[in-house]
């Protein structure tokens, strides 16, 4: 049984997990494309995220969808959708009902790809919408890890250029955890036993007042 929430103070007493396996930023079409693309259809799980260039200012346009990383347990591909565009070979994986995509608030995600192709998404989960079935009120990635896998994450890099000319290591280990994560955590929600929220504990929970 999980606990339903956790504190950042908690959080950072766990020990630190990232994407250990091979990383590959995909950013024209060719032949590690083709790899990547082959490696992935062979599937049945795959960790899904996206990332965009952070918008700092009051009225700045937002960029769109900068990354898209697909990860399976020991490959991680991050592909720069808008160098390579959204190829026809990534929609039918997208669209393929046979590999199951695990993320977390995934519409949003998939809305911004969808400004580069059409494709039907298929087979996705929506962590956000199901831990509730197991008990859990958190639903920020860095929490479901630690409350799930015991682990803790950084997201030092969330808000950096993902526009870059070139992707220091830091981003790509960031971006690949971040889709293998949610993998994960799938995965061990999947052998645990359900324990939901009533009602009453998914309603939003008061702040504490403040003293004065």
């Amino acid at each position: 049984m999980f606990v339903s929430s956790i504190t950042p103070e908690e959080i950072e007493t766990m020990e630190l997990a990232s994407f250990g396996g091979e990383i590959c930023v995909i950013d024209s079409l060719g032949p590690e494309f083709d790899r990547a693309i082959r490696y992935l259809k062979t599937r049945r799980m795959l960790g899904f995220d996206t990332e965009s260039r952070p918008c700092f200012a009051p009225g700045q346009p937002h960029y769109g969808v900068s990354l898209l990383q697909l990860s399976g347990a020991e490959k991680a591909f991050l592909f720069r959708i808008k160098a390579t565009g959204l190829d026809r070979r990534l929609c039918n994986i997208l669209s393929d009902k046979r590999i199951v995509k695990v993320g977390a608030a995934v519409h949003d995600d998939l809305r911004g790809l969808m400004k580069y192709g059409e494709f039907r998404p298929e087979s996705f989960v929506d962590l956000q919408k199901i831990v509730w079935e197991y008990g859990i009120r958190d639903k920020s990635v860095k929490k479901m890890s630690a409350i799930v896998l015991g682990v803790r994450i950084s997201k030092t890099q969330q808000l950096s250029n993902w526009e870059a000319e070139v992707l220091s290591e830091s981003q790509q280990k960031y971006a690949a955890t971040d889709a293998w994560i949610c993998r994960e955590i799938y995965k061990k929600l999947l052998r645990s036993e359900k324990h939901p929220l009533t009602p009453e504990e998914m309603a939003p929970q008061p702040k504490p007042k403040q003293n004065g």
